[in-house]
């Protein structure tokens, strides 16, 4: 709506589209003003003044619908519609433009009133606008009065008193503005949005039921037992029209009904057309009567419509709220002690895994707990008292395909004046994620904890190891400081990827790269990830290899190189991790040297720690050391990664990728 009413500010600020428009709606306005204020002056009091003045809401109700753009507009259609009227009728012209004023004045000043206290857009959809624009049309017909009695007294003369000359303009004029002004101003919102089918079809039935209703009401004679059947035919129908109807219909029931009461007593049937009753009185009774069937239709509607659009938001609210529920996996309930009814939320069958259609009793939700955790549930729900009314338990339930989650009730309980438990109102929380989450958390730290500890064991075994080897504390601290920093790049390998374990060629990489230069190493294999006990293992045992290739070896010259590979080979009877180490174009090995501390290492450390085996051999031509590693000992990432990834240089570029596998 409010979308709307901005377009139709745009296009009114238009000059040639706002023109174009104002001067059709002023002509538009005066005609229908004009025949309005001829059907009016068909019935005059004995002042001269009419009984009922349509006219005012029709101009009220157009300048309070279409807004302040158009207030020049209509007070020139309505003046020029007021001295056609009255000239028409046995008016003079000055009395005429004396009574223009007023009515233009009128208009502006109830439509100056709603735009003041209620904004540019007005509905009658709410029962403080409904009195507002009583209030209104009270103030602006009074005011109009004023100069309308005086025209009168200074213009027609009479015996009549001024003030009663005020009176009967007084109450035509408020009546129609509280009768027309709001079937204009519904008339001008059903066009910008358009009321659904069925309440159209279902507005206009009972408008026509209404319509048949008037006519009997008309029709049935004049007698003191009938008094009481025009409410017992009307009120039914306005009641239906309010309660199922926007309130555009019940503006137009309030017209039939005010058209048909204007009707009768001008033409004299019926029972405001009695004859025998004083005109004066006849008068008052018809005013009354519209008066009564305006007010009553409009603040039926407008309470209704009320209903409406709180149950509108509400149900809005709701709706967010059940999918802020499903959203965070939590579910409402209440129990009730007394009857042992309980009451979930929508999302209760989706969290909790239960038919929908099934009503899931305490007793049932009960029954799926899990053993281990029904009797602390049971002691939490019985140890609520009323200094102590809350609790907060997580236990595991079993769904119905037997699915077993984690859930955490957050609960609050309701007692009686004696202390007694009524009910219990809360939350359940699917918590499973939550949990797994802090299990493998735990598990982590369990894991990295071991890990530490070992890694600590074996810089003091280390330590101890080189002191016996060593020529000089400097080579000492020297050869210690590089095998610490190898052990330091496997613990923060081991850190980064501890759930998923250590790519064996990232390994290989790592403790190859600080002697390696460009295009001086080849390493290849089948993607595996190694455990903590191999990653520490084999990192300590390349190390060795690394460092001696680098002092001794291939990689101590320009233009020595190392091939590390390595396969997933499956013997007679268990699969092995086989690593070959090469080295090539290095100086000549002579002799195989004596067996130092890095020598022992690569020797001794996977056979005991791994159990496997190392075969290290001091050819001529270079240093080759194969070793062989129970599977057990790592966790093979080939099937789910089937590719070789062959890395050359100390940069690992990328040479082949082979989709294929040994097996």
């Amino acid at each position: 709506m409010v979308q709307k009413l901005q377009v139709r500010r745009i296009r009114s600020a238009d000059p040639a589209w706002g023109w174009i428009s104002l001067s059709w709606l002023a002509l538009a306005l005066g005609g229908i003003y004009v025949l309005s204020a001829r059907l009016s002056l068909s019935l005059l009091t004995p002042e001269g003044v009419a009984v009922f003045w349509p006219a005012a809401g029709v101009a009220a109700g157009a300048l309070i619908a279409f807004g302040p753009r158009t207030r020049w507009a209509v007070a020139a259609g309505t003046m020029v519609a007021t001295i056609v009227a009255n000239l028409l009728g046995d008016r003079n012209l000055v009395s005429s433009i004396v009574f223009a004023m007023c009515n233009a004045a009128e208009a502006l000043l109830t439509a100056g009133l709603i735009e003041r206290y209620f904004g540019l857009y007005f509905s009658l959809d709410r029962l403080s606008q409904v009195l507002g624009l009583l209030v209104a049309a009270i103030i602006a017909a009074a005011t109009s009065g004023i100069g309308g009695a005086l025209g009168f007294w200074l213009f027609h003369g009479g015996a009549t008193p001024i003030l009663d000359t005020w009176q009967n303009w007084f109450a035509s004029d408020a009546l129609g503005i509280i009768t027309i002004a709001p079937l204009v101003i519904g008339l001008a919102s059903a066009a910008r949005e358009p009321p659904r089918p069925n309440e159209v079809i279902e507005g206009l039935i009972a408008l026509a039921l209404l319509v048949v209703m008037c006519v009997i009401t008309i029709a049935i004679p004049r007698e003191p037992w009938t008094t009481v059947i025009p409410i017992a035919l009307l009120f039914p129908i306005l009641l239906w029209i309010a309660a199922r109807c926007p309130p555009v219909f019940a503006a137009a029931a309030a017209f039939v009904v005010t058209l048909a009461i204007v009707w009768t007593t001008t033409i004299g049937i019926g029972r405001f057309g009695d004859a025998s009753i004083p005109m004066a009185d006849r008068v008052l009774a018809a005013r009354g009567g519209i008066l009564a069937v305006a007010l009553c239709a409009y603040v039926l509607a407008a309470l209704f419509a009320e209903r409406r659009q709180h149950e509108s938001v509400l149900a809005e609210s709701e709706a967010r709220l059940q999918e802020a529920l499903t959203a965070g996996a939590v579910t409402t309930f209440v129990w009730e002690v007394d009857t042992g009814k309980s009451e979930r939320s929508a999302n209760a069958a989706e969290v909790l895994g239960f038919d929908p259609r099934q009503n899931l009793t305490a007793s049932q939700f009960l029954s799926r707990i899990h053993p281990d955790d029904r009797q602390r549930f049971n002691a939490f729900v019985r140890g609520v008292t009323p200094e102590r009314p809350t609790y907060v338990v997580t236990f595991r339930f079993k769904q119905a395909d037997g699915q077993l989650v984690w859930l955490e009730e957050t609960a609050k309980a309701e007692f009686d004046d004696i202390g007694g438990l009524l009910r219990l109102k809360g939350l359940t929380l699917d918590v499973t994620a939550r949990k797994r989450s802090a299990d493998q958390q735990s598990q982590l730290i369990v894991a990295l904890d071991h890990h530490v500890k070992n890694l600590l064991a074996r810089i003091a075994l280390v330590a101890k190891g080189m002191r016996q080897n060593s020529v000089s504390l400097d080579v000492y601290i020297q050869a210690l400081e590089r095998r610490l920093e190898s052990m330091a790049d496997a613990h923060a390998m081991l850190s980064q990827s501890l759930q998923d374990g250590v790519e064996l060629a990232e390994l290989v990489r790592r403790q190859l790269a600080p002697y390696a230069a460009d295009a001086n190493t080849t390493i290849g294999g089948p993607n595996i990830a190694l455990t903590v006990a191999a990653t520490q293992g084999l990192a300590m045992v390349l190390h060795e290899l690394a460092t001696n290739a680098a002092n001794y070896g291939a990689l101590s010259t320009p233009h020595g190189r190392v091939e590390v590979s390595w396969n997933h080979e499956t013997g007679e009877h268990a699969a092995n991790l086989s690593i070959e180490w090469r080295e090539m174009g290095g100086p000549p090995i002579l002799a195989s040297p004596q067996c130092k501390y890095g020598v022992s290492i690569i020797r001794n450390l996977v056979p005991n720690e791994l159990g496997g085996s190392v075969d290290l051999m001091f050819e001529s031509s270079g240093v080759r050391c194969r070793i062989n590693v129970p599977f057990k000992a790592v966790r093979d990432e080939a099937s789910s990664k089937p590719r070789d990834v062959w890395l050359r240089g100390s940069g690992a570029a990328l040479v082949s990728q082979q989709l294929s596998e040994p097996q």
